[in-house]
C-alpha cells in the first residue's frame, strides 16, 4: 500500500499483519504539529481508513524525547497572521483533528517522553494509550494565554472525570507517568527499550481479532461518551447485526469446535 503524503513531517507504513503506523516526524522540534503534519495526519489516516487491509493503527513520535509536544507556534506569525491565514490554517487543522476523532479502527498511542498540550489532546484520540516511566503529559495553556477548544476539554473529562480535568487545566501542571497511569490518562507504562516490541505485540493481538466485532465495540463505546443518541445507537445495533450474519462469526464458530485459531476476514 502506498500512502501520498505532501511533507517528510509525517510517516507511515502498513505491515504484514494489517497493522498501519502513523510517525509524527519533527523530532528537532520535539514533533510540534505544523501545518502540514495536519495534512498528513488527515491523509495517512484516511488511507488507513480506506484499506480494509489495516485491522489497527499505531501513532508514535520520532527522535524518542516526544510523542507531540504540542502546536508548532513558531509558523503562527507566518500562518495566522491574518483573518484569511487564519481560516485556512483552521480548515486544515480542524480535517486532521476531524479524521483522527472519528477514525473508526483501532488507534494506538505509542507515548515516549513529552506528550504536552495539542500532542495530549492527540493521544487521547487513541483508544489504548502505552507510555514510558519518563513521559510527561499536561496542558499548559493557562501558562501561555491560549484558549483551548471546547472538544479536546470535554474528551479529557470524559477520560479521567471532570475533577481531575480541571486540576490539569487551570493548575497547568505537568504529571508523570505514574500518576497518568492512576487517573486512567493511559493504560501501560512500559520501559523506555520494551514499548515498541510491547505495542506491537498488542496490536498484533487486535488485528488478529473479528473486526466487525473490534469495530462495533469501539462504535458502541464511543456511543456512549458521545450520550448516544437514537441515530448512534441505531448504528450500533447495526454493526452487532452485521456481526451476527458475518462469515467471521461462522468461522469463530468453527474454529471453536475444532479447536483450532479463527482466520477473521472481515466480511
Amino acid at each position: 500500500m502506498k500512502i501520498e503524503i505532501s511533507t517528510p513531517r509525517m510517516l507511515a507504513e502498513v505491515d504484514e499483519h494489517g497493522i498501519g503506523r502513523m510517525v509524527f516526524n519533527n523530532p528537532t522540534k520535539r514533533n510540534a504539529l505544523s501545518l502540514d503534519m495536519w495534512q498528513g495526519v488527515a491523509d495517512i489516516l484516511g488511507a488507513f481508513e480506506a484499506d480494509d487491509g489495516v485491522r489497527v493503527a499505531v501513532m508514535s513520535g520520532a527522535g524518542g524525547k516526544s510523542f507531540v509536544s504540542g502546536a508548532d507556534i513558531s509558523e503562527f506569525d507566518s500562518k495566522r497572521s491574518n483573518a484569511e491565514q487564519r481560516r485556512e490554517y483552521g480548515r486544515i487543522s480542524a480535517r486532521g483533528g476531524r479524521v483522527l476523532a472519528t477514525f473508526r479502527k483501532p488507534l494506538i498511542a505509542e507515548i515516549t517522553g513529552y506528550c504536552i498540550g495539542g500532542g495530549l489532546a492527540t493521544a487521547l484520540n487513541a483508544d489504548i494509550r502505552f507510555a514510558t516511566p519518563d513521559s510527561t503529559f499536561g496542558i499548559p495553556a493557562a501558562k501561555l494565554g491560549l484558549g483551548y477548544q471546547y472538544g479536546g476539554l470535554a474528551k479529557l473529562a470524559r477520560v479521567v472525570g471532570p475533577s481531575r480535568a480541571r486540576d490539569i487545566l487551570i493548575s497547568a501542571r505537568f504529571l508523570d507517568a505514574d500518576e497518568a497511569l492512576a487517573i486512567g490518562l493511559i493504560n501501560f507504562i512500559v520501559p523506555r527499550e520494551e514499548i515498541a516490541g510491547r505495542v506491537t505485540e498488542y496490536a498484533q493481538r487486535v488485528a488478529a481479532n473479528a473486526p466487525l466485532t473490534v469495530r462495533a465495540a469501539k462504535a458502541a463505546v464511543d456511543a456512549w461518551e458521545d450520550g448516544a443518541s437514537t441515530d448512534d445507537l441505531a448504528n450500533v445495533q447495526a454493526m452487532v447485526d452485521a456481526c451476527f450474519e458475518s462469515d467471521d462469526y461462522r468461522e469463530g464458530r468453527r474454529a471453536f469446535a475444532e479447536k483450532r485459531k479463527p482466520v477473521f476476514r472481515g466480511i
